[in-house]
């Protein structure tokens, strides 16, 4: 019998937004591995469960806590925020299960920032998106800035992750720049701060004034196509249905 592990999307980290098959492993699991902040928003329900973590830039070092921790024969839920495979660590465990072998892994599906942020915003992502992150920590920023530049040609609606830092703080506004060589400067945005947390912002603005955003790593942009528009507040991206 394989040794099991959960790597569970916890959505925002409110249990109000987390799958019901997330709650699911979290319970079943004897141990709980994440990054320190993803424990903490998961609160006291679970705190009774041996918790692990390790701090930013340590992901590898996490995940092989987690199959340790398995192998020594105890179920174990390693947790990202959001979708475990959408800029989490589902792809990192599976690079590593070749040195695991008595372990099996399971997904668990969790909401990610796309779609809890367009829910927030209305209904920006309606119509064919993508979403790109702006973080070059392990993406060179010649490939973001071409994935960026490919969105805006094929006229895709596009949610931004990692938008800025505070070493990477005029990243959005080199983005906007790049969009807004292809893009109308009216072009239909908004964006979404702390999606399902304490301290929610919310905003709609043109592209040319999202550049002027002061973002952080917990903003997530939207950026409509040219079909996108601002309505009663609303960041909305049309269909195509006749009326």
């Amino acid at each position: 019998m394989k040794h099991e592990i959960y790597i569970t999307g916890i959505g925002p980290g409110e249990e109000n937004m987390m799958t019901g098959q997330a709650i699911q492993a979290l319970e079943e699991s004897d141990v709980i591995v994440g990054y320190p902040l993803y424990l903490k928003l998961l609160g006291d329900r679970f705190q009774g469960k041996e918790c692990l973590s390790t701090p930013m830039r340590k992901e590898v070092d996490r995940c092989r806590m987690a199959y340790e921790k398995a192998l020594e024969g105890k179920k174990v839920c390693l947790i990202c925020s959001g979708d475990a495979g959408v800029y989490g660590l589902a792809s990192l465990m599976y690079e590593l299960s070749g040195e695991y072998p008595d372990c099996k892994l399971t997904v668990i599906p969790g909401v990610t920032a796309a779609n809890s942020g367009a829910a927030v915003l209305g209904a920006p992502l309606n119509h064919d998106f993508c979403v790109i992150s702006l973080s070059d920590l392990l993406t060179p920023w010649e490939q973001i800035e071409k994935r960026l530049t490919a969105a805006v040609e094929g006229d895709f609606a596009i949610a931004i992750y990692n938008p800025a830092s505070r070493k990477r703080s005029d990243y959005l506004q080199k983005a906007c720049d790049i969009l807004l060589k292809k893009a109308s400067p009216e072009r239909a945005c908004g964006y979404v701060e702390n999606i399902g947390r304490e301290g929610t912002k919310v905003g709609v603005c043109s592209l040319q004034e999202l550049r002027d955003l002061k973002a952080n790593m917990f903003t997530t942009v939207f950026i409509g196509n040219s079909q996108s528009l601002i309505l009663d507040g609303k960041l909305i991206t049309k269909r195509g249905y006749r009326l």
